[in-house]
Parts: structure tokens; sequence; C-alpha cells
């Protein structure tokens, strides 16, 4: 049998030491509390725990039957289909764009990531104000345009995609520039190799820019999934789930549920329901992404 060396058990001790603040922060932040909110999801009590309860599988029986829960995971899932691609795609274009060193590159990189660093409560009430059908700017514009101004926020209609539109406004800068460190990776010989194949504009994109961004590309993706699938700060600062529960996503309803209905049980049930579909829905995607990665390769 090989025995290690003195260097490496050296070397085995360093990583440990290193990787310890990031697991002790994960079993705190992470594992504990998700052991305690399956345990919370088997009782039922207040937020004072008066009256605990132990309820089985109770609440998980409630929960394949609660509509609101179907409506809450239907919302959420929308969000996150009709985010995402936009997300990705915008961030993605636009770092192409501005990939170039120059005094206006920075420039545009700065403005883009700006959103990014602020906070989202502020930026919900920002679009509030913008979008508020009797004193926002947007009304104001199409009032000279002879267009009547909508109530977006109370729309059924309106309001997932204004949600929508916030989030993606907020958060694209964040990819952009995890994505404009990958493009920075890739080096131009291969560019200069396949203009001299004959290689095209969107040929060396696909073959070239996306290719070989792919480990970048599957990290932002499933980031920007588990990101989607917690939405909650927007929706409730602008349109508090309504109008008739069309924005309340599964995260809000935990809310509502635990400090609204003060059913901490049951919203502990919810909260483990998120993180096993959210946790299914990344690994899927994770998986897919890899294979992709080999294919191309």
């Amino acid at each position: 049998m090989k025995t290690k060396s003195i260097l490496e058990k050296k070397r085995e001790r360093t990583g440990l030491l290193f990787v310890m603040p990031s697991m002790i922060i994960f079993t705190v932040f992470v594992f504990v509390p998700l052991i305690i909110s399956f345990v919370f999801s088997l009782l039922k009590f207040d937020m004072m725990f008066n009256h605990i309860e132990f309820q089985k599988l109770d609440h998980y029986k409630k929960l394949l039957g609660d509509g609101r829960f179907w409506n809450a995971l239907w919302n959420t899932v929308c969000y996150t289909v009709f985010s995402v691609p936009l997300l990705i795609g915008l961030a993605l274009i636009v770092a192409v764009m501005i990939r170039r060193k120059g005094w206006f590159s920075g420039f545009c990189k700065s403005v883009y990531f700006i959103p990014a660093i602020c906070s989202m409560t502020i930026i919900s009430i920002l679009w509030s104000f913008l979008v508020n059908p009797d004193i926002g700017v947007f009304s104001y514009w199409l009032s000279l345009l002879g267009v009547k101004p909508i109530n977006v926020l109370n729309s059924p209609k309106w309001a997932m995609p204004t949600v929508i539109l916030v989030g993606i406004w907020k958060n694209f800068g964040f990819n952009m520039v995890i994505l404009l460190a990958g493009l920075n990776g890739i080096d131009e010989s291969y560019y200069e190799a396949a203009e001299m194949d004959g290689a095209k504009g969107i040929q060396k994109f696909l073959k070239i820019t996306v290719s070989m961004l792919m480990p970048t590309l599957s990290f932002t993706i499933v980031n920007s999934i588990i990101g989607s699938f917690q939405v909650f700060d927007q929706v409730y600062v602008m349109t508090k789930g309504g109008p008739l529960f069309k924005t309340q996503t599964l995260v809000q309803l935990i809310y509502s549920t635990a400090f609204d209905s003060f059913n901490m049980g049951y919203a502990s049930t919810i909260a483990v329901a998120l993180f096993l579909i959210t946790f299914l829905i990344s690994t899927f995607t994770f998986k897919r992404m890899t294979k992709g990665e080999e294919d191309l390769g």
C-alpha cells in the first residue's frame, strides 16, 4: 500500500484549513436550517412555539391539495421560464458587444453593473413609482403619445411581466460580468484560425464563443434558476402577490403563511418543497449542461 508523504499530508491539512470556513458557514446557515425546517414541517405551532402538535405527514398531504401552493408554484415556474432565457441572452449579447477594451466599454460595464449592487427593495420602490399611472414618468411619456396609462401592477395581465422586467433589469449586470470574464479567457487565436478557415460571424459565435463559454454559461444558468425560484423582494414590494394572486411566488407564500397566518409548521413544509423542487431542477439543468459541454468537446 502506498503511504502518503509528509508533504502530501501537509497539503491536505492546508487544503482542509482553507475549506473549513466555507464548510462551517454552509453547515450553520444552510444545512442546519434545512434540517430544522424539515422537523418544523412535521409540527404544528405558532410563532411563540405554543401548543406544539406532531402532525406526522399531514402538512405534506395538505400541500398536495392546496390550490394556493400550486398557483404559487405555477407563477414561480413562469417567472423562471421567461426571465432566465432573457436574462442570460441579454447578458451574453451585451458582454460580447463591450468585450473590447476602451473607455466606452469600461463606462458601459460600470453602468450595467450598478443595478446588481443595489438593493432589490430600493429598485422595486423606484420601479413602482416609474410605472405608477398617476405620477410615473412612463405614464407621462405614454400620455404624450396619446396612449392611456395602464396600472400595470394592478393588472392580472401585466403585473407578472412587470415583475419579470424588474428582475431582469436588476440581475443581468451580474451575469454580464461573469460572462465577460469567461469571454476574456478565450484566446483570440481561435477566432483568427476560424477566419482563416472561412468562418463567418455567427459561425464563430456558435462554434467558438458559445462552446468555449459553456462552463461559465452552466454556472450563470443554474445560478439564475436558483435565484428565480427564490424571487421575493420585488413581488412583496410591488404587488404583495396580487392582483388575484397572479404574482404570488413560493417564497412570498411561505412568508404569508408564516407571518400573516402564523402557521410556521405549514410554512416550513412549503419551504422544504421549494428546496426539493429547486434542487431537482438545478441538478437536472447542471447535468444537461455538463453533457452539452462533453458533446461540444
